[in-house]
């Protein structure tokens, strides 16, 4: 199948997460932050303000996180598509010019 662990991200080849687009890492970082923010504020290792120190803010929190992190897996996987069926995401390659004269000369309908 594949030889290479690597994963294609449009041209380039992925070899970490840091190739995925800036705005996308951000919003990776921020995911992992109020994932990481709610674990530690439900077990009672962070004390947070009062408005956003309840069970409820951090299950909001763990929700927001979640939904931060999806832009980077959706990447991931349209990269990984890319790769592994380059006809269903880039669609049939255009013929060239040089294909349509030689079927020309080669037609035995003359």
């Amino acid at each position: 199948m594949y030889t290479d662990p690597l994963i294609a991200f449009g041209d380039k080849q992925m070899r970490s997460l840091g190739a995925l687009p800036k705005p996308v890492l951000i919003l990776e970082v921020f995911g992992i932050a109020f994932l990481l923010l709610s674990y530690l504020s439900l077990n009672g290792y962070v004390s947070l303000p009062a408005p956003i120190g309840t069970a409820t803010a951090a299950i909001v929190m763990v929700f927001l996180g979640v939904a931060l992190m999806i832009p980077a897996a959706a990447c991931m996987v349209w990269a990984m598509a890319q790769n592994v069926a380059p006809l269903l995401t880039k669609g049939p390659a255009p013929e060239s010019k040089s294909d349509k004269t030689k079927e020309k000369r080669d037609d035995a309908d003359y």
